[in-house]
């Protein structure tokens, strides 16, 4: 069973079960219509159906004992990514019927008993049943009112769903700490909750407060947190299974700036402030990731770090023309106080160097250039991973439609970056944001991850 509970609110409770005989609203999963004599509907019924296949209807609606009953066909194509994206779509669009018609209990037989198929079709209806509802005052009467999917055995395995309950509960965990408010959410709270969440997943979390991060001399987060009146933290999550099969472990940062005015250097596209809660969507990812791996006893060895801050101006809030030295030794000329994420970013590669990672892979909201440049079907990537692991990223992003689309880190970039008084200087545009970030942590195999626009997509 996947439940999270918010508080204040209604509890999101799903519950799956595998049932020899499933109850509830039946839904037929069918990929090829030689399963549909399995169905056995009436001659008006197939009739009504197949005018439906004709105008590329993917699922219709019947009526039996006053009991809807869904048959949905999506016909195969050779590519199966493909495939499992076309389910994912249409359970979807199927749950609107379902919390129209205020189902509460579903039975689901796929009649090609194909487990990943069965997978992604679920997985469709349980993110689209996402609600986050906390902060409204009628949240028991805008709850829809799914609580149970029952899957027929033969559909699927123990152990699909309970990767599946992992993989949702994980991904509406991330949802949640992105739509709260900063006035909850401040850096904090964000490593208190992630206490929780590794209690919950049984992974390791320590946190560095304050007066831990500035004994390190982590400049970086330091600096972008003077401007403001909340204390800055960095948790250290680590997923160590004892059948881990990497000698070296993978480190995964992700960007916890929970909220971002730009600082002195203040955001300079309009209505641009109201969105910038979402800064700490780079944080989410990896606390997801780091859920799955944990709830999942994933054979590897894993460690997130997640600075976190807010970026304010104020009396004490670093300006530009400072000069900051870097938790790595090396000095940084700041000219823009906004696109602090490679400032606190820095830190982090700096620490993740110490565990000789065999790569490392940071997720951050950086910039709103590159996701102009691909729209919000892809993840911009670059960096020094090698062609070797990104094409491996860009595999697993291909199966699960997290497109990746690498951009050029070129040693060109390396002028721009070049300060008269100091080790490097940080701007705010995006080539120099690319090689910076390649320059602060040196010769390590890295791959960064752009997730602005996935950050800011409704939800």
């Amino acid at each position: 069973m996947f439940s999270y509970e918010q508080n204040n609110a209604i509890t999101m409770n799903i519950k799956l079960q595998i049932q020899k005989n499933p109850k509830g609203a039946l839904i037929h999963i069918i990929t090829d219509l030689v399963h549909l004599s399995n169905v056995q509907l009436l001659k008006d019924e197939e009739e009504l159906f197949e005018d439906g296949i004709k105008n590329k209807i993917n699922f219709q609606l019947f009526f039996r004992n006053q009991t809807p009953e869904w048959i949905v066909y999506v016909p195969l194509q050779e590519d199966e990514d493909l495939n499992y994206e076309s389910l994912r779509k249409i359970g979807a669009k199927l749950f609107q019927q379902l919390a129209q018609y205020k189902i509460e209990e579903v039975a689901v037989k796929n009649h090609d008993k194909n487990e990943e198929h069965t997978y992604c079709f679920l997985e469709g209806i349980i993110l689209s049943a996402y609600q986050f509802l906390k902060y409204k005052s009628r949240a028991k009467e805008l709850s829809h009112r799914l609580k149970q999917i029952n899957i027929e055995k033969d559909s699927s395995s123990g152990t699909s769903v309970k990767k599946l309950e992992a993989v949702c509960q994980a991904i509406y965990y991330a949802r949640d700490l992105v739509n709260e408010p900063n006035n909850y959410l401040t850096a904090t709270r964000l490593s208190e909750e992630l206490k929780t969440l590794g209690k919950e997943g049984m992974v390791k979390v320590s946190v560095y407060g304050q007066a831990k991060i500035e004994q390190l001399g982590m400049g970086g987060l330091l600096a972008v947190n003077k401007g403001s009146t909340e204390p800055a933290s960095f948790t250290i999550m680590e997923h160590k299974s004892s059948k881990a099969k990497n000698n070296k472990p993978i480190v995964l940062i992700g960007k916890g700036v929970v909220y971002d005015t730009g600082g002195l250097s203040l955001k300079p596209t309009p209505n641009s402030m109201d969105k910038m809660k979402s800064d700490m969507g780079g944080a989410a990812v990896v606390a997801g990731i780091m859920y799955v791996l944990g709830i999942l006893d994933i054979p590897l060895h894993v460690i997130g770090l997640i600075p976190a801050t807010d970026n304010r101006p104020g009396g004490n809030a670093y300006a530009p023309g400072d000069v900051i030295t870097m938790y790595s030794g090396q000095t940084v000329e700041v000219l823009n106080t906004d696109a602090e994420g490679r400032m606190i970013l820095a830190d982090a590669l700096h620490l993740a160097k110490k565990y000789n990672p065999e790569f490392v892979a940071d997720f951050a909201t950086l910039t709103g250039a590159a996701a102009n440049a691909i729209g919000d079907v892809a993840m911009v990537a670059m960096g020094t991973i090698g062609d070797h692991y990104m094409n491996k990223f860009k595999k697993m992003g291909k199966a699960v439609n997290e497109k990746i689309v690498e951009f050029p880190l070129w040693e060109e970039y390396g002028e721009w970056i070049k300060s008269d008084i100091a080790d490097m200087k940080k701007y705010r545009r995006t080539g120099r944001r690319r090689h910076y970030s390649r320059e602060i942590p040196g010769k390590i195999h890295r791959l960064p991850m752009d997730t602005l626009r996935h950050s800011r997509s409704k939800l």
